[in-house]
């Protein structure tokens, strides 16, 4: 077992939709990719399948995760398994290092955060910030999730700038027809919420029991069918893009 991987079993679950529900949206892509900037050396660190990882330079990911390495296209970048706590580089070895929302799944947030500053001049880190996102309508549908260990003591934005060198924090709206299936992409379409590949592929519902999964579901359901979720929410079917929290830090040189 490698040390610092909260459950293995949580990343077999997820990984399993990963192809139908967790596609890179380009528009979220090309901001992280913009804050990035010149760096030729990059680090990706809870990589994942790899969603996010600039394809015009030189690119190492790791992750600890052998079902999400396992899940790695064709072509991806050449994969270390290990973790966020013990990057197992010499210091400065990048010239940035990202990080995707995986901050959420680290089991030491703060010396994570340390060794990414370690191994790289830049830090660039898309995340949620929990002040937002746990005000997000379907926590009403599910609120077990919020005891969730993965949803306890996430640092806000901000926060990082206690570990970080933090230079900007940018806002990254999620548009209606976001491509990436992560926790709040479906801000304006709820439907989204019933079917078994997204809440697979989501973490904060992935890891609920299947009572709990199944409960919050006919509640929104019921809703729906009802009528009662769009005289709530109906307004958000309108939009093109919301702010539901999602943050991109950027920190360092």
């Amino acid at each position: 077992m490698i040390v610092g991987v909260r459950d293995s079993q949580l990343y077999q679950s997820i990984s399993s939709t990963y192809d139908t529900s967790r596609r890179a949206d380009e528009r979220v892509a090309r901001r992280i990719h913009r804050a990035i900037g010149d760096a030729e050396r990059v680090v990706n660190v809870g990589a994942g399948t790899g969603n996010y990882e600039p394809g015009d330079r030189s690119v190492t990911a790791v992750e600890p995760s052998s079902d999400m390495i396992a899940k790695r296209p064709p072509g991806s970048a050449p994969v270390v398994r290990a973790v966020a706590e013990a990057l197992p580089f010499g210091s400065h070895r990048f010239d940035a290092a990202m990080a995707s929302l995986t901050l959420h799944h680290w089991r030491d947030r703060r010396r994570g955060l340390a060794e990414m500053r370690r191994v790289a001049r830049r830090q660039v880190l898309f995340l949620f910030d929990p002040v937002e996102t746990y005000r997000f309508w379907a926590i009403e549908y599910w609120p077990a999730a919020l005891a969730l260990p993965s949803e306890q003591d996430v640092p806000s934005a901000a926060d990082l700038g206690q570990v970080l060198d933090v230079v900007a924090i940018e806002t990254v709206p999620v548009p209606i027809d976001c491509t990436d299936g992560f926790g709040a992409a479906f801000w304006g379409r709820p439907e989204a919420y019933l079917e078994p590949d997204v809440q697979q592929g989501m973490s904060w519902l992935a890891q609920l029991p299947d009572r709990e999964l199944a409960a919050g579901a006919a509640r929104l359901r019921a809703d729906l069918d009802s009528g009662r979720w769009d005289e709530r929410n109906g307004h958000l079917r309108q939009l093109t893009e919301l702010d539901v929290g999602y943050r991109l830090v950027i920190a360092g040189s």
